[in-house]
């Protein structure tokens, strides 16, 4: 009995699809590069909104009471905001770095007899203490937030914020980020604003 050789199995004809393969293994990198390159682009020349401002613009202040956040330095509530006149509200860290470049122009407009509170976000009495001392204070009172119940009560979205308020508790304008020398007259002409009904 004869037996019949067998022959190899048949191999898959790779001659065609294989160029294919490597000409998109040679372009996938480029096409890659390219769209985060026009990804890194569109964010440069048309970027989004990164802050948030506040949905409680023309809403009155919710009821609050915080401690000081620094010795010697009382702490503020709601009620210290109701006064006759409009005043800022400033929320603040001592570990903010644009809270330190905002220093300035915040002595500048207490000097030119704006009152001025503070919000202190998650911050410890020794730390605002060392903050105020080498940046200044123009703070009349000065609430410590330590779980942010208060900035997110307002509808700040980060520190530095600064919102005036007017003379009946009413948030009237918020400014957003640290506040520079172009922002103090935009802030004075608010608080003019503030002066009158809603």
């Amino acid at each position: 009995m004869t037996s019949r050789k067998q022959s190899p199995p048949a191999q898959p004809d790779r001659s065609t699809p294989e160029p294919k393969r490597r000409a998109w293994a040679i372009w996938l990198p480029l096409v890659l590069f390219g769209g985060f390159v026009a990804l890194v682009l569109n964010g440069l020349l048309a970027p989004g909104e990164r802050e948030v401002m506040s949905a409680m613009i023309g809403k009155p202040l919710p009821e609050f009471d915080l401690p000081p956040a620094a010795n010697g330095q009382p702490g503020l509530a709601r009620a210290d905001l109701v006064t006759e006149s409009p005043r800022l509200l400033n929320v603040f860290a001592s570990w903010c770095v644009p809270c330190a470049a905002e220093a300035p122009q915040l002595e500048a407009l207490a000097r030119g007899g704006v009152p001025i509170d503070g919000v202190a976000i998650r911050d410890r009495r020794e730390d605002v203490a060392r903050f105020l001392a080498r940046y200044g204070n123009p703070f009349v009172r000065i609430g410590k937030d330590d779980v942010s119940e208060v900035q997110l009560g307002i509808g700040s979205s980060g520190v530095p914020e600064t919102f005036v308020i007017d003379g009946r508790g009413v948030i009237r304008y918020q400014h957003l980020g640290p506040i520079m020398d172009r922002d103090v007259p935009v802030l004075l002409s608010e608080l003019e604003k503030a002066r009158a009904p809603l």
